[in-house]
Formats: structure tokens, sequence, C-alpha cells
């Protein structure tokens, strides 16, 4: 275990919610339609024992915490007054109102002006002239979940040499492009606790269709390799992956294909945010729900209902929060403190590839969602 996941063990920031979060919370054999039912066959017909998926919201909260006082105490007494930060995220879903409730309350804290922008319908054309326009306005710095990493190389190296500091979360980008340090989820992590997920939901037999935006984009790249190697060495086969050009509405008819065309079909992951919901609905719809397990990633407020209805057995939950407070803080630091001074603040927190802060990753199931709703409302984040 490395040191910054033995440090994300030791408890959340939030005091007053600690004694909850924290604790081991697991999906009973018995839940309604949930990933433990032993009853449960699959569509082939075939019964696996199912075991249970164990929950958990820690993220990484306590490091971030430490990171959030340490760059306060570097920027105390700097000239913060021209600064205006921005975050650029990949698509306008509900995902995203907790990045945008975490970037408005780190500007505000800082005493800054800033802007949350995101391109309506996920399109990369939209992004880029996004951040086209933030240059033109003569932005001081901006955080950016890419589309395309290949694609916004170019603008991220002309803004690095216009000395426009770039901040890449969510999905991460190449250093060597001009984004020194990647916020978010470690990926790979994220993806290898849906595999080790989906392996109990299905008692480590069936096949699996995976359902996801985008074949390319680094996050998702990475998500599916971790979910791949988690299920190495079980029966469980992915038998497809499907991209839905980040559209909801495709996502709903690839899942809906996935299940009717091939009844051995006894799994779905969905890897972005409405995925999951879109793979819960056409599962609910064919009469499947309990038998078709389903495993999601994110907190959409259609993937919390499916949860409590036992029709998705469990989600991987980010904090797009952090991703948006303590993004607002590491703009400002790289902007007027500089990427070495920076870079030597959070150097303490960062994973094994030394670029890596990690915003941790969550287990959401039947038996803690009650302790995550209590933690998002203190946090002031709503839908």
């Amino acid at each position: 275990m490395s040191a910054t996941a033995t440090r994300r063990a030791r408890g959340l920031r939030v005091a007053a919610i600690v004694a909850v979060a924290s604790m081991t919370l697991i999906v009973t054999a018995c839940s309604k339609q949930g990933a433990g039912s032993s009853s449960d066959a699959g569509s082939s017909g075939a019964t696996a024992a199912a075991a249970p998926i164990q929950g958990d919201i820690t993220f990484n909260d306590t490091d971030l915490a430490k990171v959030d006082a340490a760059l306060k105490a570097a920027l105390q007494g700097k000239n913060l007054s021209s600064l205006d930060l921005a975050m650029v995220v990949n698509v306008a879903v509900d995902y995203w109102n907790a990045g945008k409730v975490g970037f408005n309350k780190g500007i505000a804290d800082l005493g800054v002006k800033g802007t949350f922008q995101a391109p309506a319908n996920g399109r990369l054309d939209q992004q880029l002239s996004i951040i086209q326009t933030l240059r033109g306005q003569s932005i001081s710095a901006f955080s950016v979940s890419a589309i395309d990493p290949t694609a916004i190389k170019s603008p991220i190296q002309s803004a690095d040499s216009a000395g426009i500091p770039v901040l890449a979360i969510d999905s991460p980008l190449p250093a060597e492009d001009g984004a020194a340090l990647y916020l978010g989820t470690p990926n790979y992590e994220a993806g290898m606790k849906a595999g080790e997920a989906m392996k109990a939901a299905l008692g480590g037999k069936g096949e699996v269709v995976i359902l996801v935006g985008s074949l390319t984009a680094s996050n998702a790249v990475q998500r599916i390799q971790g979910f791949e190697d988690a299920l190495k060495g079980t029966a469980i086969k992915v038998v497809n992956k499907l991209s839905d050009g980040m559209d909801a509405s495709n996502a709903l008819t690839n899942a809906q294909t996935a299940i009717q065309t091939d009844p051995n079909v006894n799994g779905l992951y969905g890897v972005y945010s409405y995925d999951g919901p879109s793979a819960a609905q056409a599962v609910q719809a064919a009469g499947k729900a309990g038998q078709v397990k389903v495993i999601s990633d994110d907190t959409d407020a259609q993937t919390l209902t499916f949860i409590k209805q036992g029709v998705i057995q469990a989600s991987i939950v980010q904090s797009p929060y952090q991703q948006g407070y303590t993004g607002a803080y590491l703009l400002a630091a790289l902007k007027v403190l500089g990427t070495n001074a920076t870079m030597n603040i959070v150097k303490p927190y960062l994973e094994s590839d030394g670029t890596t802060l990690s915003s941790g990753v969550g287990v959401l199931t039947q038996g803690n969602l009650s302790a995550f709703e209590a933690k998002q409302a203190q946090l002031g984040i709503s839908g």
C-alpha cells in the first residue's frame, strides 16, 4: 500500500461525519436485488454465488485538506487581485455540479474572479472554442478535463508558452504537453474497483459489456484497463465495449442492444456518469433487474435512485468537488508562485508517478448511500 493510500485510510476531513463515513459498509447477501443475492441467476440461466460489495467514501480528503492548508499559507500576503481563473470540463452533466460548487467555493475563498465552463453536448469543437475564448479574455490559468488529449495538445502547449498554467483534472494529460500536474481520480484504480465489484456481483462468472462515452479519452482507457485487469483469473469475459459518443440516448440503445442480442450477458459496466443509469433503465425495462448486474461510475441522481432500488449494485465514485476546490488553489499557486514552488508543496502527497494528486476513489452501495448523501449535503452539493 502506498503512503498516500495509508494516509487516505485515516479518515475524512469533515469531522462531523467521520464516525459514519469511515465505517466499513457492506451490501449484505439478502439485500433486495443487490449484488449479494445468491438466488439471482445470470441471463444465461447459470447461478453464480455472489459476494458482498464493500463500500467506502473516505476518498483522499485528509491529504487534500493538508494540501489546501499548505497552498493557502504559501499564498498568504500575495497579490491575487488580477487573477481570473477558469475550470473547463468535458460535458454539461450532473456529475460536474459538485465540481462547480467546489470551484466557486475555492475562488470565493481566494477572493478572485473565475468562471466554470462546460460544453453543452460534450463536443470537442465546443471545448476547444471555450479555451480559445478564454485565451482571448486574458485568463490567468485554467483547469481542463480534456475530451481528447491529442486534440488539446496544441492549445495546452500554446497556453503554457504564454505563461498561462494549465491543470489537468478528471483525465490526465502528458506533462510534456504543458500540464505538469494532474488532480483527479487515479483512473486505473477506479477501474480496478469497478472490476472487483463486478467480480463480487457475478460470483466470478459471466459475460460483461462495457458502455463508455469515448474509447480514446485517457480516463476511459485507464478505467477499462483497470476493470479488465481486475477480472483476470476469473470466468468473467468482457465481450464488447460500446462507445456512445457522450450521448445518453446512444448509451441506452447500446445497453438495450447488448442484453437483447446476447442472452449470456449478465453484467454491464457504465464508465461515464450517464452510462450507469442508461444500463439500469435497459435492465429494468427488460425485466432483468437483479439478474443482469450493473456497476456504474459517478453519482448522478438517477444512479442513486437505481442503487436504492437495487438495480445498480455499486457505483465507483469520485470527488469532483475537490477537483474544483483544490483545483482553484492550485491554479492560483501555479500562476503566482510558479510551477516549481507549487510542485514542491504538493510533492509529499503525490502518487508514485510523481504527477498525480489523487482526489480519491469511493465505492457507493445501498449500505453507505445515506452517509454519502449526508456528506454531499454538508458540502452544499445538491442534485
